[in-house]
């Protein structure tokens, strides 16, 4: 098992940065909501001129036995095929991260396919998809350190190359009933305030999906306060791939701009194994999933967007990352009151 030490944000800058932001050309607060994204890059990178260098958004794949349960109405292999349409470029992804100017990694965490070689997919399989949590954990233990460990090794490469911000997305047929299970259980929530359709349940469906997944969580009985074993018996090998590229990211001072449910679920599971590192999250937006707005106000998380989400892929984060790149260039660029010339807001 990897050992991960983030620190909570140093504040000797914030006096600083707060001065500056306050001091351009605007009305006090009236850029909203990037103020304060500005001020947390700031202080992320302890700077007063924080730089964005080479985004990159990493989408990690894999597929889930519980599928075999019907919580979903798409088949399993519909992952697989997913995972080649990123690598041809025709996804929601592929679009969103061109136009934001994002490097994109799709990463082969886990599913249940042989893909050819291909040097748009990066291979980080741990299995052909997890076993069904219904009847037994869908890891074992050993499973869920070599995926945590794999995504470590691959956010610290991507840091390694340069990258100082990394957006986080997913692909999995199954993946909102292991992210439902995983916050039922944390957060020791009923399972149905957890639960969505998904890809598109209708009624009949989402109450069978609700009785799979208290069936579930009843055959285990799991204590919560132990992360990585909740991980390892609700998880996937992306959600847990995930778990580890976001700690060893933020260990590293990287800024980590959050998906939809899925990538909320990874992160909540990240956040009980290091709390800090909470502190190094941009929120993109809240989905669409009842389950995700109800996550993102446990973790008292302010999300950028809002615009009814609820594809996953990373969408969501690519398309806020121009938001998150205005933040940091108004606070490097915009005129003072004093080097423009502007009279201040009287006392």
């Amino acid at each position: 098992m990897l050992d991960f030490d983030i620190s909570p944000l140093n504040t000797t800058l914030q006096e600083a940065l707060l001065h500056k932001i306050q001091h351009k050309t605007k009305p006090l607060g009236a850029l909203g909501q990037l103020e304060m994204v500005a001020l947390q890059i700031g202080l992320i990178q302890q700077s007063m001129t924080p730089q964005l260098r080479q985004p990159t958004m990493l989408v990690f794949a894999g597929d889930h036995g519980v599928a075999q349960s019907g919580v979903s109405p798409y088949p399993q292999a519909v992952t697989a095929q997913m995972v080649l349409n990123f690598i041809a470029g025709g996804a929601a992804i592929n679009v969103f991260s061109r136009q934001a100017g994002m490097a994109l990694r799709v990463i082969d965490a886990g599913v249940n396919h042989t893909f050819g070689p291909n040097t748009h997919l990066v291979n980080a399989k741990v299995g052909m998809g997890t076993a069904n949590f219904l009847q037994s954990p869908a890891m074992t233990a050993s499973e869920c350190d070599t995926a945590i460990a794999r995504g470590a090794e691959i956010a610290c490469a991507e840091i390694k190359a340069g990258c100082n911000i990394i957006g986080f997305g997913e692909m999995g047929i199954g993946n909102t009933s292991s992210a439902s299970c995983l916050m039922g259980v944390l957060l020791g929530m009923p399972i149905a305030h957890c639960v969505g359709r998904g890809t598109g349940l209708d009624d009949t469906g989402l109450a069978h999906k609700i009785q799979v997944l208290t069936q579930a969580i009843a055959h285990h009985a799991l204590n919560a306060t132990d992360p990585y074993a909740v991980l390892s018996t609700f998880g996937g090998f992306e959600i847990a791939m995930m778990v580890g590229a976001m700690l060893a990211a933020a260990e590293r001072k990287a800024v980590l701009l959050i998906d939809g449910f899925i990538v909320t679920a990874a992160l909540l599971v990240a956040s009980r194994i290091q709390p800090a590192i909470l502190e190094y999250c941009i929120f993109s937006h809240q989905s669409d999933e009842h389950a995700h707005q109800m996550l993102l106000a446990e973790l008292k998380a302010k999300p950028l967007l809002n615009l009814g989400l609820r594809l996953g892929e990373g969408t969501g984060a690519a398309l806020a990352y121009p938001l998150v790149q205005n933040a940091v260039n108004f606070l490097n660029e915009m005129a003072s009151f004093e080097s423009a010339g502007v009279s201040e807001r009287s006392a």
